[in-house]
């Protein structure tokens, strides 16, 4: 049983447990110092950082992640490259968003990029109906108590930053409990429509995944040319995965069964190697769902079952089974499929469309979006 005598943790130079001091006690730890030079503190060497027995569990995880904890430390940190963008706003499915982001940052040594925009409020009533659609990160401005906006007036960007500044406060919350996993982030405030604030940060950055929340179903029975995943889904070239509110974010075995919507394309291989390296091979259970694509549809019968027996072959840590939608009435049939198999997980090889085919002939990834309250991965190809 722990106590409360006292016990050294760490012991560092008087500089470096200075600073020890002042982050564990910003966290309500009480700190004791020993060994200290009284008459010329700077060359103490050997100093004792002596803390209460029972703030030990907090006191170590702190210590062990103090570059992702202490603000400082991270705003001057680095990391090799490989970034997961969450665009968020602030709400509880952004946060879910964020805990699968950094499960997999976990998974992969990455870092996470959390970004939220906000517009000016003139062009939010002027692009109304633009924004009614089914992504959390729609408007790009967070809900606000209306309460505490009449007590005092804030510009959009001021009522943002507070937003993230309580986002961040609870994500390091959450790593000092061990809630989440400790893997560096970052936060950015940017001004723009959320999709192309997306787009744009992903031609900057060298993205592993987007990762972005989703609301639950009620606004799905329209196709929505303006919807934010959907945009995201058609331009950007970083695969995406949606989060749902349903999700179970205690770990990524949450995702293991895999419905992957697939032609016997090399494309689409391609995009299936990038999914089993993406969520590793030794836990995934994937259901092959060809796809009704009339200039696929003349190939050999056994071409499915070729894609399958590759499969099969080459990840022997995966499960693998194959299905179909039927050429009739695809979408009922995905519905029935749904209802048939027990599925964590969508997922395909999504290619650029441009505009006028979107909107006349909107593709797989946009029906499936918007029909099926479950995450889905969207791996971009070329077609």
């Amino acid at each position: 049983m722990l106590t409360d005598r006292l016990i050294t943790v760490a012991i560092h130079t008087f500089d470096r447990a200075q600073k020890m001091k002042a982050i564990l006690e910003q966290e309500g730890i009480r700190v004791v110092l020993q060994n200290v030079n009284l008459t010329n503190p700077a060359i103490s060497a050997g100093v004792r950082l002596r803390i209460r027995e029972c703030d030990l569990p907090m006191a170590l995880r702190l210590i062990e992640n103090i570059e992702i904890i202490s603000p400082r430390a991270l705003a001057d940190s680095d990391d090799d490259g490989r970034i997961i963008l969450v665009p968020v706003d602030f709400s509880e499915c952004s946060a879910k968003a964020v805990t699968i982001a950094f499960r997999i940052a976990a998974l992969h040594k990455a870092s996470v990029a959390i970004v939220h925009s906000f517009i000016d409020p003139a062009f939010v009533n002027q692009s109304a109906m633009q924004f009614t659609d089914t992504l959390t990160f729609d408007t790009g401005v967070p809900t606000v108590d209306p309460i505490e906006e009449m007590e005092e007036e804030k510009t959009v960007e001021e009522i943002a930053r507070s937003g993230m500044k309580k986002f961040t406060a609870d994500i390091r919350d959450r790593i000092k409990s061990g809630a989440l996993p400790p893997v560096k982030f970052t936060t950015e405030i940017l001004e723009g429509l959320p999709e192309e604030v997306v787009d744009e940060y992903a031609e900057r950055q060298k993205l592993s995944v987007i990762v972005m929340g989703t609301k639950g179903a009620g606004a799905r029975d329209r196709e929505l040319l303006g919807s934010v995943t959907a945009e995201v889904l058609d331009a950007c070239k970083a695969p995406l995965l949606t989060v749902t509110p349903g999700l179970d974010t205690s770990s990524l075995a949450s995702l293991s069964r895999v419905a992957f919507f697939a032609q016997p394309a090399q494309s689409d291989i391609l995009a299936i190697d990038a999914m089993v390296r993406f969520f590793g091979d030794s836990h995934l259970d994937v259901t092959l769902i060809r796809l009704p694509r009339g200039r696929f549809a003349s190939q050999a019968p056994d071409a499915m079952d070729k894609l399958l027996r590759y499969c099969r072959e080459t990840y022997p840590g995966c499960k693998f089974t194959l299905s179909d939608l039927s050429l009739t009435n695809p979408v009922d049939d995905l519905k029935q499929l749904m209802d048939r198999h027990t599925v964590d997980m969508m997922a395909l090889a999504t290619r650029h469309k441009n505009v006028f085919s979107r909107l006349f002939n909107p593709s797989w990834a946009h029906k499936i979006l918007f029909r099926a309250d479950i995450p889905l991965l969207s791996i971009p190809v070329q077609s």
